[in-house]
């Protein structure tokens, strides 16, 4: 029971990056590092410069197609639709790491995020979020924020401002669409509150 509750609360937790939401806060600061200065291969395999999502709000999530939290897919890709003209979008790193719940080669991968969730926003290639093949992109945003801990599982969540940095990390099970992330995102897209 105590076990239950434990992780209960580890899940339900959000760690926060002290950047003031929606500033530009350290965008001038030269030596800090953001988004712009990675890049990634899609599904594709092609090589994406991510310094094309400055500006937007980036949403990052390492996904997977035989987990629990899988049918996250689908309030991701609704997210993705309605806030895209606005200037936010999600980004899907599909990895392994977790229990081998993302077996299958990209283009498997590809297709069942397509047929069974319809997924439009970018996917790319599988890659590793933790160990001693943990990608440059996913140290940098560990460290960006307080909770410097690997990654819990998959679909845990970032959240990048328009300047290119991490305010925020969410646990796995904490909802795509839970109001926390909700209200940081239409705080830094200028959306009043209750506009849905």
């Amino acid at each position: 029971m105590l076990t239950a509750l434990i992780l209960s609360s580890c899940f339900a937790t959000a760690q926060v990056d002290p950047i003031p939401v929606g500033s530009e806060a350290g965008v001038d600061d030269a030596p800090r590092v953001t988004i712009a200065n990675f890049s990634a291969k899609s599904i594709d395999g092609k090589e994406v410069s991510l310094a094309q999502y400055m500006g937007k709000v980036v949403l990052v999530v390492n996904t997977a197609s035989k987990c629990g939290l899988t049918p996250q897919y689908k309030k991701l890709q609704e997210m993705y639709e309605k806030y895209e003209k606005k200037g936010f979008v999600v980004l899907g790193f599909p990895s392994n790491d977790f229990q081998q719940q993302e077996p299958g080669t990209n283009s498997e991968i590809k297709e069942f995020c397509t047929k069974n969730y319809g997924v439009t926003f970018p996917m790319f290639e599988k890659i590793s979020v933790n160990g001693q093949k943990r990608t440059k992109l996913y140290q940098w945003m560990i460290n960006s924020t307080s909770n410097r801990k690997p990654i819990q599982w998959n679909f845990e969540k970032f959240l990048i401002n328009k300047g290119g940095f991490v305010v925020a990390r969410f646990d796995p099970r904490t909802a795509p669409d839970d109001p926390t992330i909700l209200q940081l995102i239409h705080s830094m897209l200028g959306i009043k509150d209750g506009v849905r």
